[in-house]
């Protein structure tokens, strides 16, 4: 299996990216790694790191870079060799199999709408999130990708979290749950009180009804379905405060004084346990559904390890068929017809 991987995006690029990719190879026989990029600066890192020679890493030169504060569509038009562009092309041309893309998520949703084009049947991509929870994962979509939504494109996400949490949760019937301020299905804005009968009467999907946002760290539902607005915001804002949890607890240690320093000790092992738990970078990527190849966004300050999982992920999709199930799906729920277009 061949990733492109875009090893020019994100705050610690191309370092490690590069060893991001290394480590996925080195754990994963059936990986190869398509490094796009500056070839000068990746072949010093590989030479760096002893990899030079690895048969199962290659480079594919990119002279451009899209930063992260240009304007994606802009920025796509007048960069046409950046190496975001040039990793999408290379799954279009069906040299790869799927991308990893860290750094700017406008310039990636973009690059593989212009690049990978959509699915038969998808108006508008979202991309998908799995969030750790009190009962395992709670796949979140659209997490960024679309700022305002219609109806249709709810509905259309949660077909496809619903594919998607089957693949990556291993659950038969993911209950799915639409994002709202109140459980009753009379609240909610316009959009949502449009889309909440239309799933309600769905037989494919095991819907729930009304979330709030307190119910995503419970793990309520399998699957959580809002714009891509409201979703990032709830994103940022968990990353957010499990990293202050997280630093307020050592802070409560070390002022605390010695019998609080050796009751950490302690319950090291069950909080190393619980940090793991907590940790996004050990999800490394969420998938852009709805674009016609597997495409995996990662955080701009992704390092080597977000790095390495997410080429996994993206590997472990490819051979799971993610692409033909949702299009299958689609397919048989005519989620595109009429009577979603508002």
């Amino acid at each position: 299996m061949k990733i492109a991987v875009d090893a020019m995006g994100g705050d610690f690029a191309p370092l490690e990216t590069v060893r991001g990719a290394i480590a996925a190879v080195s754990e994963h026989d059936d990986i190869h790694v398509v490094l796009v990029g500056n070839e000068k600066q990746i072949f010093e890192i590989l030479e760096a790191e002893g990899e030079r020679n690895n048969s199962r890493l290659s480079v594919h030169h990119a002279s451009e870079v899209i930063e992260m504060d240009e304007h994606p569509g802009v920025a796509l038009r007048k960069k046409k060799d950046s190496s975001i562009v040039v990793a999408t092309s290379l799954v279009k041309n069906k040299v790869c199999d799927a991308v990893v893309a860290p750094g700017s998520t406008g310039a990636a949703v973009a690059a593989a709408l212009f690049g990978l084009g959509r699915i038969k049947g998808i108006d508008r991509p979202t991309i998908a999130t799995p969030i750790p929870t009190r009962k395992g994962i709670t796949v979140m979509l659209d997490s960024g990708a679309n700022a305002n939504s219609k109806p249709k494109h709810l509905i259309q996400g949660a077909i496809m979290g619903t594919e998607y949490a089957k693949l990556l949760l291993g659950k038969d019937n993911p209950t799915v749950g639409l994002l709202n301020i109140g459980e009753e299905s009379t609240k909610g804005n316009d959009v949502v009180l449009s889309t909440y009968p239309v799933l309600e009467n769905m037989k494919s999907i095991n819907f729930y009804g009304n979330v709030e946002g307190r119910d995503i760290p419970k793990g309520t539902v399998d699957v959580v379905v809002c714009d891509g607005f409201v979703g990032n915001v709830v994103l940022k804002f968990a990353e957010g405060l499990i990293t202050q949890c997280v630093e307020l607890i050592k802070d409560a240690i070390m002022s605390g004084g010695i019998f609080a320093k050796l009751g950490a000790l302690m319950v090291k092992p069950a909080l190393k346990k619980l940090a793991k738990r907590l940790d996004y970078t050990e999800n490394g990527g969420a998938p852009l559904l709805g674009v016609n190849g597997v495409f995996l966004i990662s955080h701009g300050s992704s390092k080597a390890k977000e790095i390495k999982t997410a080429i996994t992920i993206g590997n472990d999709l490819v051979k799971r068929k993610i692409i033909e199930h949702i299009a299958d799906r689609i397919g048989k729920e005519g989620a595109n017809d009429n009577e979603y277009a508002e």
